[in-house]
């Protein structure tokens, strides 16, 4: 029965303890439990421990399918795993624990589950016995462990909301809390029998019974409590300011939502402390879609309220999260103004789908005469079309270029990065081939922080694609310079080892193969040379007209004294093959390669040098030292 109807697998430990559970006892006798051998070995083999989880399972999963084939084969099973959880958490030992624990101790190992479940399993069968220990638990349930438990696992899993310190305990976090947080209708009467509650108070999460039952969508509970002449239906959490329509209207309980819109003292536009949101920014915000149509029937609500703290609309938000069923009964409203800036970042909603790269909002949005698609960002100056292609959403690329109304080469004030720019730095192949065949777009334009051109950019982030589209245009320069460190396309793509675009801009005649950046003053091979891109330098040593012997500016050090500076065998060996390579060049510090790969110890290197025959190893560098 327990290993068929928990609501997780249940370790060893957990369900030894629960088999030694006597109904009706105060306390746990120990000689109860039994030992997980003896457990094992009386189930005729029906259950096994999985080693990996030390969890108790049924043998095949057929077995399961079998059992559960009959539902009568337990006695209201899940009413009798509720006894026994709530028998155990009423333990003394159990009532006794402190509520401030953040984990329950090793002797109580049904102490977790009886928590979490208790309230699951009650629903799923209820006797009045059940009943009568549940009350007992609740009586002080913000004083008991398993309240404590509870918070701080859903604490754990929650997207956001108001913080929980448990090092306070579960301090208000009273029965009626607990039965509204748990949903438990039929025990919520009871609950109000105890004694004359507050039904106003808030726990130690600022929430009342009447947040929590809304928050997460017990329509009976909300009805048993919205039927109390004293409840304030609109009393918003302490912590986040939210109203119970607030939290209903986010997590899209539609029932929960009519019924607090029916009672009369709602404010449908109350604006929460976080975020300064109303209920239908937070049900656009999250793609309720019912929930929104249900607040829009309302004539007092503002479908163009803007959020206090952000100025975002519900438009916005839902435009930026792709929520196409929110876009669509929001833009069929006449009164919708589609164009509204919001604070933080000046963005207009077309400007956020286009930037999540949403192309169903993006759709909807572009189908409404009075958007305007190539609005500007009122604080970046970023137009949709240059989100789009910045990140790659070639969808809404496409959407966007065919409007006649877009500017596809539309710079940004703060970098002059058009969308063409952007593409190619991002090496979105797609999006930089609609673009290249649009004849209103410069292939050359160049930015103003680094001076790039597309073709630099790709060259410099390894876009092999990107840089071979560029190259076929006849009106494209290979060796275009960067204004920041005055590398060609060449420079960067032989610093990072890009081989298949070096080999592209080398079968270029019309690249100068020994151009001089002004940050070291190295030349494409120095580079190579140094980090040591062994395919690149051969490449490069294939052109006729490479000069091997060009010493960079900073340190003086030519192609051969940075790989033996390195130790890069292969590539001292490949400069050694060229007779015009000279090995006697001394840098800044009147060191030749061989006195750099000594002061590195790189014998494989002086090896290497000395093998060349034209090496002189009595050399002196600036402090009068031989290599020898």
């Amino acid at each position: 029965m327990w290993v068929l109807h928990s609501e997780r697998p249940l370790r060893a430990e957990e369900l030894c303890h629960a088999l030694g559970v006597e109904i009706g006892s105060a306390n746990l006798d120990p000689e109860n439990i039994p030992a997980l051998r003896t457990l094992i070995s009386s189930s005729l083999g029906l259950i096994t421990l999985e080693a990996s989880s030390s969890t108790i399972r049924l043998v095949h999963f057929t077995l399961q399918e079998y059992l559960s084939s009959d539902p009568t084969l337990f006695d209201n099973p899940h009413s009798t795993i509720a006894e026994v959880c709530l028998t155990y958490l009423n333990f003394g030992y159990i009532r006794d624990l402190s509520p401030t624990l953040y984990s329950p101790p090793a002797r109580a190992p049904l102490l977790e589950y009886a928590s979490f479940y208790w309230g699951k399993h009650i629903k799923l069968g209820m006797a009045e016995n059940v009943k009568r220990l549940a009350l007992r638990l609740l009586d002080r349930f913000d004083r008991h462990i398993s309240a404590q438990l509870l918070l701080l696992r859903y604490n754990e899993y929650r997207g956001w909301g108001p913080y929980f310190d448990g090092a306070g305990g579960p301090t208000g976090f009273t029965a009626l809390h607990g039965v509204a947080f748990l949903g438990l209708a039929e025990v919520v009467a009871a609950v109000l029998e105890m004694k004359k509650w507050d039904l106003n108070a808030v726990d130690c999460m600022g929430s009342t019974a009447l947040t929590w039952a809304a928050r997460r969508g017990y329509e009976e509970v909300v009805k048993i409590l919205l039927e109390r002449e004293d409840i304030n239906p609109d009393q918003a959490d302490t912590r986040s300011g939210r109203t119970p329509l607030s939290w209903a209207a986010e997590c899209g309980h539609e029932g929960v939502v009519k019924m607090l819109l029916e009672r009369e003292g709602v404010n449908p536009n109350t604006f929460d402390n976080t975020y300064g949101a109303t209920p239908l920014s937070w049900a656009a915000w999250c793609g309720q879609a019912g929930v929104v149509k249900i607040l829009l029937e309302r004539e007092d609500i503002n479908p163009n309220q803007a959020d206090t703290k952000s100025g975002r609309t519900p438009l916005s938000w839902a435009a930026e999260w792709g929520h196409e069923g929110v876009v669509k009964t929001l833009l069929e409203l006449d009164d919708v103004n589609p164009n509204i800036v919001e604070n933080k970042y000046g963005c207009t909603p077309l400007s956020w789908a286009a930037w999540r790269g949403e192309a169903e909002a993006v759709k909807l949005l572009l189908e409404r005469k009075d958007v305007n698609p190539d609005q500007a960002d009122a604080k970046s100056g970023r137009t949709p079309l240059s989100w789009a292609a910045e990140y790659g959403h070639e969808a809404t690329v496409e959407m966007l270029l065919e409007r006649e109304d877009v500017n596809p080469d539309q710079e940004v004030a703060e970098y002059d990065l058009t969308p063409l720019l952007w593409a190619a730095k991002n090496g979105h192949e797609g999006i930089v081939k609609m673009l290249l065949e649009r004849a209103d777009v410069d292939p050359n334009r160049v930015e103003n922080k680094y001076g790039c051109t597309p073709l630099l950019w790709a060259a410099k982030n390894g876009h092999e694609g990107i840089v071979g589209m560029l190259l076929e245009r006849a009106d494209i320069n290979p060796n275009t310079i960067e204004d920041k460190y005055r590398c060609t396309p060449l420079l960067w793509a032989a610093k990072n080892g890009y081989e298949g675009i070096v080999k592209m801009l080398l079968d270029r005649e019309d690249v100068n193969p020994n151009m001089v950046e002004n940050k070291y003053g190295c030349t494409p091979l120095s580079w190579a040379a140094w980090r040591g891109k062994a395919s690149v330098v051969r490449m490069l040593l294939g052109r006729a007209d490479v000069h091997p012997n060009t010493a960079d500016r900073k340190y003086g050090r030519t192609p051969l004294a940075w790989a033996a500076w390195r130790g890069h065998q292969g590539i001292v060996k490949m400069l050694l093959e060229r007779k015009d390579v000279r090995t006697a060049i001394q840098d800044n510090n009147h060191q030749t390669p061989m006195a750099l790969a000594l002061s590195k110890r790189h014998g494989g290197v002086m090896k290497i040098l000395l093998e060349r025959g034209d090496v002189n190893s009595d050399a002196s560098n600036s402090g009068d030292q031989t290599s020898i």
